[in-house]
């Protein structure tokens, strides 16, 4: 046996084929290459990380001095700031996803017996790497033009969670939305959707301010209850059921999304 095979016949022999553990390694391994392409990618990578820290500085500087919230507005805006974040970067799955099936890369992982979940598990939590780093910067800029959190360890961890659930699910949101378009051209206008999802919601504003045909939207969509959520745990303010209801609504949509890209993966590839 060559000095080439023997390692391969070693992996071989330790991760049998569809086991766990071959499971595992390969989503590892799928985790690192879609780290590295989103690395190449210096444009969309500085666009994920400018475009929110920039909204912050319009809303702060230029209307916030204009929209009365009862406290700085850097302290009310930066919560709705982090939600955006997140999900645009989130967004961003469902063009590396419509990449990878419109290459046909796909069909050569699957010859290395490398199943859709470890592709998509890849692609999902790449997405949760850069999320967190997009969080710090904004993090950052923020402390920079004012922010002053009030929270104590818990109120970070449970803040962390929150958020981390709401990358999460709307990763696996994108992949399923990734999967389903014909082009990257197409799954991009998810991102536009997901962009603009935190607008008609408390991020910015509160819900009082808005016309009253729109509060029934604004109070009772996904983005509203992670934002208030965030907000009362870094302020230190009552949360009232909004953490609760910010995990039941990443569930949900975590659970459905995850269904749907195992179902949209299949018929994709059969």
């Amino acid at each position: 046996m060559s000095d080439a095979a023997a390692p391969r016949a070693a992996v071989r022999e330790t991760t049998a084929p569809g086991s766990p553990a071959q499971g595992m390694t390969n989503a590892l391994a799928m985790t690192v290459r879609c780290t590295r392409l989103s690395a190449r990618n210096v444009d969309a990578l500085l666009t994920s990380l400018i475009l929110p820290v920039m909204l912050m500085l319009v809303f702060v500087y230029f209307f916030g001095g204009a929209i009365d919230t009862g406290t700085a507005y850097v302290t009310y805006v930066v919560p709705g700031v982090l939600v955006l974040c997140a999900g645009y970067g989130a967004a961003a799955t469902a063009v590396g996803v419509s990449g990878d099936m419109a290459e046909g890369i796909v069909d050569r992982f699957r010859s290395l017996d490398v199943g859709g979940t470890s592709v998509l598990t890849g692609h999902v939590a790449a997405s949760v790497a850069r999320n967190a780093v997009a969080t710090a910067v904004v993090f950052a800029v923020a402390f920079l033009i004012g922010f002053r959190p009030d929270a104590g360890p818990a109120d970070w961890a449970a803040a962390a969670g929150v958020l981390a659930a709401y990358v999460l699910a709307f990763s696996w949101l994108s992949a399923a939305v990734g999967l389903l378009a014909k082009s990257p051209e197409a799954a991009s206008g998810f991102t536009f959707l997901v962009l603009f999802l935190p607008y008609p919601s408390s991020a910015f504003v509160p819900v009082e301010t808005m016309p009253g045909w729109l509060h029934g939207f604004a109070e009772n969509q996904p983005v509203t209850p992670v934002i208030e959520a965030l907000r009362g745990l870094l302020l230190d303010q009552p949360v009232g059921d909004a953490p609760w209801l910010a995990l039941a609504w990443c569930a949900g949509i975590l659970a459905v999304s995850v269904a749907a890209s195992a179902a949209l993966f299949r018929r994709r590839t059969a």
